[in-house]
């Protein structure tokens, strides 16, 4: 059974993926619980704070 984080994330990594091409499958893939330190390593790539990249989340 599919969570609402799992869906919700599946709709926004394409939109990432899309727009920041230096993001490879495996930045993408969401694993519960680990959560925060998916956010940290993607803000970290694109040189933003996590809550910036939060923001870029969130507008997409």
């Amino acid at each position: 059974m599919q969570t609402y984080a799992t869906g919700y994330w599946n709709i926004k990594k394409e939109k990432l993926k899309n727009r920041f091409p230096i993001f490879t499958d495996e930045d993408l893939q969401y694993h519960e619980g680990k959560e925060k330190e998916m956010l940290e390593i993607m803000a970290y790539k694109l040189k933003k704070t996590k809550l910036e990249f939060i923001k870029i989340i969130e507008t997409l």
